[in-house]
């Protein structure tokens, strides 16, 4: 009963989320939730269908959300209520089901759903993802015949990259697929996937060819294929509203005919597709943030200390306005990355990787400090603040883990891309000496040292190389 009236609660207070003030009385309200109005920027059209996913959120999702994790509940009846409203298949070509719209759209719909429920709506960014790539890169037969029910969610999809051995170094994937006449017959295995063991439709990087990238396709296995079996249901932290399973393939034969694109493309679809994911990721760490800092304020304004509520406190009102601002930069920064995608600029792939890591690492952060706001009842269950704080702690690992997001291979953070600042020049290497292979350490909060891995000057992170010169 408890557990059913928390649930009520958030559902009740998800559906103000767009909501602003409406009069002087509800100062506190102005203060916070109209400063981080998700609708913003955004055209009217947007605004429409946004307002269609907070409302399916609130209503479909949040009343339930708790149940779901707790009982460990795969909602399919929901993900395909959800899909009639076109969010199977986002910004999948509307010739195969889907609704046709922009990245930044789809941002905008995932932040709204994540609100409801953080661990369903990831799951089904990585349907959209899987969707995306068979309607992108597949030929006109395998559109149209995978598409359609995958956009009615009738079908779900998983995507197969990591391996048990090969996880951010995913170039290095050992799952082998040798082609006998139309088939190849695969064998190896994927870790940590997500609908595994329930989804229809495995999306799956191969190794076809030699070693590295180029060796690697695409192919859709189906469910029910001979020699397709799946690992044991994964116990998580969070994300428990989607099953967990490693994906096992025993010469598994899968027509040739199911290869999307051709031999040798998989890991370039592999990160064409991750480009989005990363986005889709951090939009549902969007919505987890925006409704913890929802939660939070409404809890300082009943929770009474010292005969007052908490909410007259200015040290947590500051907390709270500091929560705002780095929800609303993290907003513009992954809105900004969609849009740079959806136009195909050269910065579209950097800017999706610095999107996802500062918005996971802010918006965690957001979540984690409302469960702080809300004293030892945010480390209840009956309280849903603990719920995103435990969802949205994944995002920061999965669609590239946070060390690898900040250090792309060629380096967009490496000395060679970065502009040399005029003014004074860097020391040279002889005045170094006494500093290589150590570094100041970089947020500590400490003067102490730690090794670097290198002693060139010219590889050390840029932390050092500004501290370096400005001193």
């Amino acid at each position: 009963m408890m557990l059913r009236g928390g649930c009520q609660r958030v559902g009740a207070r998800l559906r103000g989320l767009r909501r602003g003030p409406r009069g002087p009385a509800d100062g506190a309200r102005r203060g916070v939730v109209s400063c981080i109005d998700p609708s913003m920027g955004l055209s009217e059209e947007q605004k429409e269908f946004q307002k269609v996913a907070f409302n399916f959120a609130a209503r479909e999702m949040a009343p339930h959300m708790a149940e779901w994790d707790q009982k460990e509940l795969f909602p399919v009846d929901t993900m395909r209520k959800a899909a009639q409203l076109g969010f199977g298949g986002v910004y999948v070509q509307t010739d195969v089901g889907g609704a046709g719209l922009s990245r930044l759209d789809t941002s905008v719909i995932f932040e709204a759903l994540a609100t409801g429920c953080t661990s369903t709506t990831a799951y089904m960014s990585i349907h959209n993802m899987c969707v995306w790539i068979i309607d992108r890169f597949g030929s006109e037969e395998q559109r149209h015949r995978l598409c359609p029910p995958l956009c009615a969610m009738e079908k779900f999809a998983s995507y197969c990259l990591t391996e048990p051995g090969s996880g951010s170094d995913a170039a290095s994937l050992m799952t082998s697929a040798v082609r006998q006449h139309d088939h190849y017959i695969l064998n190896g295995s994927k870790a940590f996937i997500s609908g595994g063991g329930e989804a229809d439709i495995y999306v799956v990087m191969c190794r076809t060819g030699g070693p590295g990238p180029r060796g690697i396709s695409c192919v859709v296995v189906e469910k029910g294929t001979p020699g397709l079996s799946f690992g044991k249901k994964e116990k998580k932290v969070g994300w428990n509203s989607q099953p967990t399973r490693a994906v096992i393939f025993e010469d598994c034969a899968v027509p040739v005919a199911n290869r999307i694109g051709d031999e040798g493309q998989g890991f370039l679809i592999a990160m064409k597709g991750l480009n989005g994911g990363r986005i889709n990721v951090a939009s549902c760490s969007l919505g987890a943030a925006h409704a913890s800092i929802v939660l939070a304020r409404d809890y300082l304004k009943v929770r009474k200390q010292f005969g007052e509520p908490l909410a007259n406190s200015q040290y947590l009102q500051f907390q709270l306005a500091e929560m705002a601002a780095r929800l609303v930069a993290s907003r513009l920064m992954i809105r900004t990355a969609a849009t740079a995608l959806q136009e195909e600029r050269e910065d579209a792939i950097v800017l999706c990787s610095m999107a996802k890591l500062f918005a996971t690492d802010e918006c965690f952060a957001i979540c984690n400090q409302a469960l702080q706001m809300h004293g030892g009842y945010g480390y209840l269950k009956d309280y849903a603040v603990q719920q995103y704080v435990r969802d949205s702690r994944v995002h920061q690992i999965l669609e590239g883990k946070r060390a690898q997001d900040g250090f792309l291979p060629g380096g967009v953070f490496s000395p060679a891309s970065v502009p040399v600042p005029p003014g004074p020049r860097l020391p040279s290497s002889s005045l170094l000496a006494p500093l290589e292979g150590r570094a100041l350490a970089w947020g500590s909060g400490s003067s102490a040292l730690s090794p670097l891995r290198s002693p060139s000057p010219c590889s050390w992170p840029m932390s050092v190389l500004f501290f370096i010169y400005y001193f």
